[in-house]
């Protein structure tokens, strides 16, 4: 607390704000992803994946970053980060675009990281996720898990596949956030949104209380600790259907994460649960495109089938690979699968993919180079 108070501004002005609006424009200008605010550079976007600073600015300073900061914010959100040292929000932009914002002290200054949020939904064929990943939306029962690095676009496949359910059936939606990030309305189905430090004290707290809130559907924004993992089994297990996310890059990673969370007496009990609970897994990650127009997405697919379930209640997931590079049938696809599919349709080129795949030897005989 000590740094940030030498750092306290006073009540931001209204120019602060629109400086700040100002560089979120640039940012969405130049086709960026991400804004960020950090002492001793000017304002930086990453643009495909790469970053840059925007043009025309000077190295920000102490005292810029903390009034671009405290312009961001209520005066309630403004004690709660000088108490704390981090704070995630949502932050709107009329006529733009809403953002998802994380603060933090480096070096006893302020930073910033500004990600966009689209203000539409995008369908999923429309994001390039497979056709097969739709069903999910469709099961009333069970954990589905979007996975994938930070960045690679899990908060919006999961947005879609909410939003197919919201178009398509009837049920009530619970969402948990930190921060809400797509706003859903009220369509086929009847939709609540909770958001982590406003609504709600935490992720296992409101997961816990939803399931007397009538749901039928469940989205955690992430399973961060091991009450929050399993009450969605719990939720999963008892006629729910939880959607949720996890920062692993495969699926088979994705079964030994869940199963990691719990301490090792009670893991033989988890693989039992988790393999009666699971539907699926979609890992994603985005790829440069060949042409240099952004990136594309590439989607890894697991299906839970009887097969599937008994390697997870069995230990054996080091086989699940295998299992899905043969499970087309039934919807699945393995990464570098969708991989040699995008060098074909010439999305990507052969060397982004072999520096991307899971295994080369895989890779290199899926696009022939074998």
């Amino acid at each position: 607390m000590d740094g940030l108070q030498t750092l306290s501004p006073p009540p931001p002005r209204g120019d602060e704000r629109a400086a700040l609006d100002t560089m979120l424009f640039a940012m969405i200008n130049a086709g960026g992803s991400d804004l960020h605010l950090t002492v001793g550079a000017p304002p930086t976007v990453r643009v495909n994946g790469q970053m840059t600073y925007l043009p025309d600015y000077p190295k920000l300073e102490p005292h810029d970053t903390a009034m671009l900061v405290r312009a961001a914010l209520t005066d309630e959100q403004w004690a709660f980060f000088e108490e704390n040292h981090e704070l995630d929000f949502a932050y709107s932009v009329d006529g733009l675009s809403r953002f998802r914002v994380n603060l933090y002290i480096q070096r006893g200054s302020c930073g910033a990281a500004f990600r966009g949020i689209p203000h539409t939904i995008k369908p999923l064929e429309e994001l390039g996720v497979p056709t097969s990943v739709a069903r999910f939306a469709n099961l009333h029962r069970g954990l589905v898990l979007v996975t994938g690095p930070t960045g690679s676009g899990k908060t919006t496949t999961l947005a879609a596949l909410l939003d197919l359910a919201n178009r398509t059936r009837s049920a009530h939606i619970i969402t948990i956030e930190d921060p809400i990030e797509f706003l859903h309305h009220h369509k086929q189905c009847l939709v609540n949104q909770r958001e982590v430090g406003a609504d709600t004290d935490s992720f296992a707290t409101a997961l816990k209380h939803a399931l007397r809130q009538d749901p039928d559907i469940i989205l955690v924004g992430e399973l961060r600790d091991l009450e929050t993992t399993s009450t969605a089994l719990t939720a999963a297990e008892t006629g729910h259907l939880v959607l949720a996310t996890l920062h692993t890059q495969s699926a088979a990673q994705t079964v030994d994460r869940v199963i990691d969370i719990f301490p090792p007496h009670q893991q033989h009990q988890i693989r039992a649960q988790l393999a009666a609970a699971l539907q699926g897994v979609v890992t994603q990650a985005l790829a440069p495109r060949a042409d240099g127009q952004g990136r594309t997405i590439i989607t890894e697919i697991m299906v839970a089938t009887s097969a599937i379930r008994n390697l997870i209640r069995e230990g054996k997931n080091h086989q699940i690979p295998s299992f899905m590079q043969s499970g087309g049938r039934e919807g699945m696809l393995s990464f570098d699968q969708h991989l040699a599919e995008r060098v074909q349709q010439r999305l990507i080129t052969f060397e982004q993919g072999l520096s991307l795949c899971h295994s080369q030897e895989d890779y290199q005989r899926l696009t022939g180079r074998m």
